[in-house]
């Protein structure tokens, strides 16, 4: 008896929806970077990036509030607001100057910078005044131009001395406020299409949701060392997976 491909699908993305809202809550991004690509496999890139943009606000707005009591409120105001506002200008160029050689430059910093934490190279900086601002803007430009934020918004904020729930808090704090700024652009341009889709956005929620819900609740049994060492392994397997993106 074989099984019918339509359920192999369905059973395959709210599996990868609870898996991203688990790394979201633990490594501060995933939410995007997991499910978008998989849904642009049933409806397209463009429309994708659209739906899965109203599981990540909501996703990002509960552990937003669960973990709020630990957000870096000076961070949020020099590196976040910066990080933002890059963000939303590198999406403009994006639509503009649609180069592939970009998503090769932003796999490649990503490896640098997941192998800069691993091997902890960057315990001997720390970004402090105006180089907080300027690290917002460039991280935030870059994931802007290549439409993938999270990974080099987590990569950027290692070079801030945070503990993990601080890192989580802060860089999900900043994911929110870019949701917010761009959200009311998709529902303009793609409304009725997001419409017809209600179905898959509705099964990422509740995947995501279900994930950030266990994701939050297990980041406090994980040891700090062993915390940095999970986000540089997701920006590192993102980083190649954004090099293997330009080969096909």
């Amino acid at each position: 008896m074989s099984l019918d491909p339509f359920m192999i699908f369905h059973l395959l993305f709210i599996s990868i929806a609870i898996l991203a809202g688990s790394l979201a809550a633990v490594a501060g991004f995933g939410i995007g970077s997991l499910l978008t690509p998989v849904l642009a496999y049933q409806i397209g890139t463009k429309l994708a990036i659209a739906a899965i943009s109203i599981p990540h606000f909501i996703g990002t707005a509960l552990r937003c509030w669960l973990l709020r009591k630990n957000i870096d409120r000076k961070i949020l105001l020099s590196f976040g607001i910066t990080s933002a506002l890059g963000g939303l200008t590198g999406a403009l160029i994006h639509n503009l100057i649609k180069n592939p050689a970009l998503t090769l430059i932003f796999g490649i910093i990503l490896i640098l910078s997941a192998l800069v934490g691993l091997f902890k190279l960057n315990e001997r900086f720390q970004f402090k005044g105006a180089i907080a601002f300027i690290a917002g803007a460039v991280s935030g430009g870059l994931g802007g131009l290549v439409g993938n934020q999270g990974g080099i918004r987590s990569a950027a904020l290692l070079g801030f001395r945070l503990n993990k729930t601080a890192f989580v808090a802060t860089a999900t704090a900043i994911g929110l406020m870019v949701d917010i700024a761009r959200m009311p652009v998709y529902f303009y341009s793609e409304l009725n299409e997001l419409i017809k889709i209600k179905y898959w956005i509705l099964i990422a929620t509740a995947g995501v949701l279900a994930g950030t819900c266990f994701g939050t609740a297990y980041l406090k049994h994980i040891q700090e060392q062993l915390f940095k060492r999970i986000v540089c392994i997701a920006i590192l397997i993102l980083g190649i997976w954004m090099l293997f993106q330009k080969q096909i």
